[in-house]
């Protein structure tokens, strides 16, 4: 799911260049890549993973506008998977990827994909059809201009002269005016008008305003949740854009373009200018996906086809009903508290509860935080202790997602302010925040922030933060290590826990991240951090051989992970080899998952489920059993390639047994018996979805944790 949801569910980048391969099928050396046969298609995974959240939005158990939101976040996620999934095919390594790199096995992904996705598209309208049909009872409807009064046309007559016929502009399509280019993810109306003096039809292009210049779902006068489509306004309208001409047809289509920046970071000078410039091309890729209104004749779609020459056929999607169904969040907010899930109120940890100075609990010991199940209000806490507390000497901080009001980033500006020293890392390659994180780049500096973008080549992915405080004893570190982002917002709706602690070894590995960061640093070592790409890979690695090793039928070995993805193709190879040798392994996965479970011979003792429900699953924690020395992990690192080799990421030890027994006890194993949202992997591939057994009580974790963690 986006956050929106689903931006964490981004695929490994593609570089300069990649068009040109695209249409050649021309490719640079790739290394070798392992067989195929043991692993899914990452691509059709993730489809599955946005099959799951259509299935709540097809779920009647859910609330009438939670199952629109999540329709809204399937055709989001559908359009970020066309942007930048679809092309990184053409461009990933193929040991990550695990596709033969010829042009004609990317076209066989394109046609398994479109079957996929096209029936999918059909429960999306069906499940449309049904929410707003059960929505008429709430007096939520959404009509044609067919079924106003007349009284209601004048009205949307008169809103049209106003406040839409000033922006539109018709765009003709003929020798003297060629086919216009077509932004990425505009909405347009392909309409037909016959010329009366000459008897000739015409062709010609109108764009629906974006949602930021008009609103796509618009008020019908006199009616309090009564709604008209924008794109419906205008084609009742059309006319008053052709004078003198007649309009036989209209028709709405919309294309998908390649969103993925093309960025050649080595000959950079300026960074953040790069991606400005950057940014401006994004509306102008190569097109990806063309969808078009079902009803559309034939003649209409063959010139329409025609005119934009690089859409094959598996890019052309046939839509009935509504084109970009995100644009319904708008409704999903309505103020109907019986169409929503129950409010809750995020709990607070005990000891901050009993506690009015944030460093004095830290220094009583590791605190954990669960969000949103706990509230992220701690965080900002913690942030804004530090830029008031006159010991506070400087703050360190590293940003990948945040908000446009973020409290954390007010602090740092607080904290500058004050006179402290406030380093902050901003990563402005995080795929669609980049604007929002430019533009908190530049306050930042004005306000006296040093901010640096990180290194060359590689994406700051970690969440970590660096407090450094004087007291009595001397100078003291206080960190934060979390699994999600410094996002207020998506804090409420994603699962993520982080720890605040002061343990010195956790203070100065974080001093020497920000050194490799901020300097020259060539950091190799350090003490408790696993950093990518530097130390992770080789300590992942190795402690799925260690369980390998240690197994024995007297003290069986376990691993227990939950994380977002799953695509690295070493690891799941080194999974297998534990599964082969007997150790149990249960893996919580809510995207992307290329490892075949339950295969004989090769992973019959692994268990891959996912969990789809109110919030979207997104920590990374993981246990290792390791002969009874039990440990547990968390960080902001998928086992994906990129995350191994291509991001810097912080995944740290928990080092206190209360906090390790929590996470596994209930946590981890709570959400193993989830039979509510709930899915199990099959080898062939398929999801099941985990049922109640008769006489069995429900157990859904997220309910569950709602019920222990909040107030």
């Amino acid at each position: 799911m986006s956050d929106t949801s689903a931006r964490d569910l981004d695929s490994s980048p593609t570089s300069a260049g990649s068009a040109a391969r695209r249409k050649t099928g021309n490719g640079r050396e790739r290394a070798s890549k392992p067989k195929p046969d043991l692993f899914f298609n990452r691509e059709l995974s993730w489809l599955d993973f946005n099959a799951r959240v259509l299935a709540e939005a097809s779920n009647p158990v859910n609330p009438l506008l939670e199952r629109l939101k999540f329709l809204a976040i399937f055709s989001n996620n559908l359009d970020e998977f066309f942007m930048i999934h679809v092309p990184g095919m053409w461009d990933r390594d193929e040991e990550e990827a695990a596709l033969p790199s010829n042009q004609s096995s990317i076209q066989a992904n394109l046609k398994a994909i479109k079957q996929k996705v096209e029936p999918m598209l059909e429960i999306q309208h069906r499940c449309f059809d049904e929410i707003l049909s059960q929505l008429t009872a709430y007096g939520v409807r959404l009509l044609k201009h067919t079924e106003l009064s007349d009284a209601q046309k004048t009205a949307l007559a008169s809103y049209f002269d106003r406040e839409v016929f000033p922006v539109l502009t018709p765009l003709a399509v003929d020798p003297g005016h060629p086919f216009p280019y077509i932004s990425n993810l505009s909405l347009s109306l392909a309409v037909v008008v016959h010329d009366p003096r000459t008897g000739r039809q015409r062709f010609a292009r109108v764009k629906v305003p974006a949602r930021t210049v008009l609103p796509r779902l618009v008020p019908i006068p006199g009616e309090k949740w009564h709604f008209i489509l924008l794109e419906e306004v205008i084609a009742a309208h059309i006319g008053r854009l052709f004078t003198g001409m007649e309009v036989t047809a209209c028709y709405p289509f919309r294309l998908t373009r390649d969103a993925d920046l093309e960025l050649a970071e080595e000959a950079a000078d300026d960074l953040l200018e790069m991606i400005e410039e950057e940014l401006a091309k994004r509306r102008f890729g190569e097109i990806v996906r063309l969808e078009i209104a079902k009803s559309v004749p034939d003649v209409m779609r063959q010139t329409i086809l025609g005119e934009l020459k690089e859409v094959s056929e598996n890019e052309v999607f046939y839509i009935e009903g509504p084109l970009n169904m995100a644009d319904f969040f708008g409704l999903v907010g309505l103020n109907i508290p019986e169409l929503h899930d129950p409010p809750f109120a995020p709990g607070i940890p005990a000891v901050l509860k009993q506690s009015e100075d944030i460093f004095a609990a830290i220094r009583q010991g590791d605190i954990l935080l669960h969000h949103p199940y706990q509230a992220f209000q701690s965080v900002a806490d913690f942030f804004r202790s530090a830029a008031e507390d006159p010991h506070v000497l400087a703050i360190k901080h590293t940003l990948y997602r945040t908000s446009g009001d973020s409290p954390i980033l007010e602090a740092l500006i607080a904290a500058a302010d004050a006179g402290k020293q406030v380093a902050c890392v901003v990563e402005l390659k995080s795929r669609f925040d980049e604007e929002n994180n430019i533009t908190w780049a530049k306050q930042l500096e004005k306000s006296g922030v040093h901010v640096v973008y990180g290194l060359i080549g590689l994406k700051t992915h970690c969440k970590v933060t660096l407090v450094v405080r004087r007291e009595e004893d001397g100078l003291r570190r206080y960190v934060h290590v979390g699994t999600g982002n410094y996002n207020p917002k998506t804090a409420a709706v994603y699962t993520d826990v982080g720890i605040l602690t002061c343990n010195p070894a956790f203070g100065e590995d974080a001093t020497d991240l920000f050194n490799f960061l901020t300097g020259y640093a060539h950091q190799e070592k350090y003490r408790k951090f696993l950093v990518a790409p530097v130390t992770l890979r080789r300590k992942l690695e190795a402690l799925v051989v260690r369980e390998t090793d240690l197994h024995t039928p007297e003290k069986p070995g376990r691993i227990l992970a939950t994380m977002n993805a799953l695509v690295d193709p070493t690891l799941i190879k080194l999974l297998y080899a534990a599964s082969e040798k007997g150790v149990q392994i249960d893996l919580i996965i809510r995207g992307m998952c290329c490892l075949k479970p339950g295969v004989p011979g090769l992973s019959e003792n692994i268990r891959v489920m996912s969990i789809v429900g109110r919030f979207l699953e997104h920590s990374r924690i993981f246990y290792f059993r390791n002969g009874g020395d039990e440990e547990v992990y968390i960080g902001s690192a998928d086992w994906m390639t990129r995350n191994l080799d291509r991001r810097v990421e912080v995944v740290v030890p928990v080092t206190d047994r209360s906090i390790l027994r929590n996470l596994h006890d209930n946590v981890l194993c709570v959400l193993l018996k989830d039979n509510c949202q709930a899915w199990d992997l099959q080898p062939d591939g398929k999801y099941i979805r985990r049922h109640p057994l008769p006489g069995h009580h429900r157990n859904s974790t997220q309910e569950a944790l709602l019920e222990t963690l909040t107030s």
